[in-house]
């Protein structure tokens, strides 16, 4: 069986910048050993944890697609010791992976269903896990309607422009780019996401929505979803920033009874109702 305390090693393949600021990057990992590539098997919406040795992990949400194959990807900003360590390496580079932890985005559930995505800032990680992984050709028809509203500060903030540039070009997905405030060059939205979901306006029928952002989105986003109509069942959230050790030992992870490694990252806003206030 596989040891979760231990890291498998992985080299580093490509690294992107993501924003000029250049605290934003997103590392494509290759495992050494081909078999560790096979035993790690996840769904959209899981994390893992990413050894710099020496120096300390830190736990990260998955952000390539299972229909990605032969790498797996994650995003990273630059806010402390070991995200900063991650950012001095390079291409060629080996770091460790722990993992995959966590319940991920309910495929299952979401299955013949319309999706309604939500994101904000590097919080679309896991996002573009789970949009990538309906768009792919094997499963598009197993899913219905799909709209993805995504915003971040700037439009330098945002994740992804070469995928975002892709998806805006297909007829199977309604991609709504959005910024805080507006910018001579920027023709999408300008505004909070809160204020794009009602101008957008979704409909709760037969739909899921998934939010994963910034806790200040988050708390404003819900109450517009609720008068939308989406059931508390029918709204997805994450809690990936209460992620901590990945196997709930550490003990800090835990909302009420519930430890967020093991029974999330991954929550619908009527279990988070019977929790102890999050957002």
């Amino acid at each position: 069986m596989q040891n979760l305390y231990i890291p498998k090693l992985t080299k580093i393949n490509k690294i992107t910048q993501e924003n000029k600021v250049n605290d934003l990057k997103t590392f494509e990992l290759v495992f050494k050993n081909q078999n560790d590539y096979v035993e790690f098997q996840y769904i959209p919406g899981q994390f893992a944890e990413i050894n710099f040795i020496g120096i300390g992990e830190s736990p990260i949400g998955i952000a390539s697609s299972p229909t990605e194959k032969g790498s797996i990807k994650f995003t990273i900003k630059k806010v402390g010791t070991v995200t900063s360590a991650f950012h001095n390496c390079h291409e060629g580079d080996i770091i460790g992976v722990r993992g995959p932890f966590g319940n991920g985005w309910p495929i299952e559930y979401l299955k013949d269903k319309n999706i309604v995505i939500i994101g904000g800032g590097f919080a679309f990680s896991t996002l573009r896990s789970l949009t990538e992984y309906i768009l792919n050709e094997q499963n598009r028809s197993l899913f219905e309607d799909l709209t993805v509203i995504y915003g971040a500060r700037n439009s330098d903030e945002l994740l992804y422009k070469k995928d975002l540039n892709k998806w805006e070009k297909r007829d199977d997905i309604n991609l709504v780019l959005t910024i805080d405030r507006g910018e001579p060059d920027w023709t999408r939205k300008v505004g909070y996401i809160p204020d794009i979901i009602k101008e957008v306006n979704p409909s709760p029928k037969d739909a899921v929505a998934i939010v994963c952002g910034p806790p200040i989105m988050i708390k404003y986003s819900i109450p517009v979803l609720e008068k939308l109509g989406f059931p508390d069942e029918r709204i997805l959230l994450s809690l990936e920033m209460r992620m901590k050790c990945g196997i709930g030992k550490c003990g800090r992870c835990n909302v009420g009874n519930k430890f967020v490694c093991i029974d999330g990252p991954v929550f619908s806003q009527a279990e988070l109702k019977e929790l102890p206030k999050e957002y």
